[in-house]
């Protein structure tokens, strides 16, 4: 995994996620996975941006997210392209849902644990804050009736 600090080529943001720091920066993250090794390294890479770092990343999918997560340094907004999404999010232990088609948004704001579900094949954009970000497993099967305090094969 490497920042990249000039890239002129056109990139695939669904493998090639792009890192905004400080300065108004954008650097491409080559050799990106989800690898807690490489998430350890792009940590370790964008940290001087603090709280300021964010991801830009497009995701494909279809069916219920595996899991919760959470940015506690800033706010993400999510945009779907393509298909239907339900972003579901905790408030004070009840779901707050928020479906979403081509082009629409959504700000999950920071601290809040949200969940992201995709109805029949879709595509979404994450601008999403970089440090801290928390993640605990899904182990619902179905969209969540209720929401809070993780069970306790949840607790992270």
């Amino acid at each position: 995994m490497r920042l990249v600090n000039h890239e002129r080529n056109a990139m695939d943001l669904r493998t090639t996620p792009v890192h905004l720091g400080l300065g108004s920066r954008a650097k491409p993250v080559e050799g990106f996975t989800w690898d807690p090794e490489v998430l350890q390294a792009y940590s370790a890479a964008v940290a001087a941006d603090g709280a300021e770092g964010r991801m830009v990343m497009i995701f494909d999918g279809d069916g219920l997210g595996d899991h919760w997560e959470s940015h506690p340094a800033g706010d993400e907004l999510v945009v779907c392209l393509t298909g239907s999404v339900t972003v579901t999010r905790d408030v004070d232990g009840l779901p707050d849902r928020v479906l979403l088609g081509p082009g629409e948004a959504t700000i999950n704001p920071a601290g809040v644990w949200h969940v992201v579900d995709m109805e029949g094949p879709t595509s979404i954009l994450a601008i999403t804050a970089t440090l801290g970000t928390d993640h605990r497993p899904r182990t619902d099967t179905r969209p969540t009736e209720r929401v809070g305090t993780p069970s306790p094969e949840e607790a992270p």
